[in-house]
């Protein structure tokens, strides 16, 4: 076993792919290939599942690659710190639900980090794809809720794909509207209230079961209802028209500007936010700061943590 080999494993899970990853190491796919076969019998393991659509991590292989990040990372710091040899770029890649305030914490990591070269990701996707991101790591976190209604299926899901949930607060669902909707004057909304606008929702794709939904209420008589993919086009038409979607009630103003307000629903449920990671992978020192941003965004505002669902 070499740690050209390692790389080679690392760079083909970073890639998800044979091809894209020779082309990125300058190797042919046969050398790549046959490399990965050699470490594969070396090692008496299979890293690496081929199907007719491509590759996939294996159990074993998740395994694997946690200790061969781990040993990699140590090797170019010792690399750096008595040949002077540059490290190679630091990855991370966050797969997440249409959270503002992950964005905001992702344009401070940014801001902070004092790394030459790097290769960073940030994934706002459907909420299977998150979990399915973290269990093949592909991403290094994943941030989603969990609440009253989803939390066994959650769980259970976590639970199969060697994942752990960590809790960052707790909120009351909120509506989203902009500051010149009929109902922005008000301090909570009911059901009522919202009978004549339009509901936003993030389509979920195949897997759209309620467990999946990212809005944090499912109301069984919706007459308007308007799915949409991507964060950018949820403002846009919560912006310029009456309609409302139903999130954390946390707004990052820098990013938003002031066009849009966050009210209480009346709602006897209580929704977690937190980050799943994999259970056999240590955060890399960008994960760790990552969260340590998350932690400090949130701490200061009104969320509860002490309860939340397990």
């Amino acid at each position: 076993m070499t740690l050209q080999q390692l790389r080679y494993a690392i760079e083909i899970a970073n890639s998800g792919s044979m091809n894209e990853a020779a082309k990125k190491l300058f190797v042919s796919q046969p050398s790549l290939s046959n490399a990965i076969k050699e470490l594969e019998s070396e090692l008496g393991i299979t890293i690496f599942e081929r199907t007719n659509r491509g590759i996939s991590i294996s159990v074993e292989g998740m395994e694997f690659l946690g200790y061969a990040r781990q040993i990699i990372e140590q090797t170019e710091l010792m690399e750096n710190r008595y040949t002077g040899k540059k490290r190679s770029p630091i990855y991370f890649s966050i797969s997440t639900q249409h959270y503002a305030f992950v964005v905001d914490a992702f344009v401070n990591l940014m801001k902070h980090s004092d790394v030459s070269e790097y290769n960073f990701s940030l994934r706002e996707t459907q909420t299977y794809e998150i979990i399915e991101d973290v269990r093949t790591l592909r991403s290094d976190l994943g941030i989603l809720y969990i609440n009253e209604s989803n939390y066994k299926h959650m769980n259970k899901l976590f639970s199969d794909s060697n994942l752990k949930f960590t809790p960052l607060f707790n909120t009351d669902p909120h509506l989203y509207v902009r500051t010149g909707h009929p109902l922005a004057h008000k301090d909570v909304i009911t059901q009522d209230d919202i009978v004549p606008f339009p509901y936003i929702t993030f389509e979920q794709g195949e897997n759209n079961s309620l467990h999946f939904s990212e809005e944090m209420l499912s109301f069984s008589q919706i007459e308007k209802n308007i799915k949409v993919n991507d964060r950018a086009t949820l403002t846009n038409l919560l912006m310029g028209t009456d309609c409302y979607t139903v999130g954390t009630g946390i707004l990052a103003s820098d990013l938003n500007g002031d066009g849009l307000k966050t009210i209480p629903f009346e709602s006897n449920e209580v929704f977690t936010v937190g980050w799943i990671a994999h259970k056999d992978r240590r955060p890399s020192v960008m994960a760790s700061k990552y969260i340590e941003i998350l932690n400090d965004l949130v701490s200061g505002s009104y969320f509860d943590l002490n309860h939340f669902l397990l």
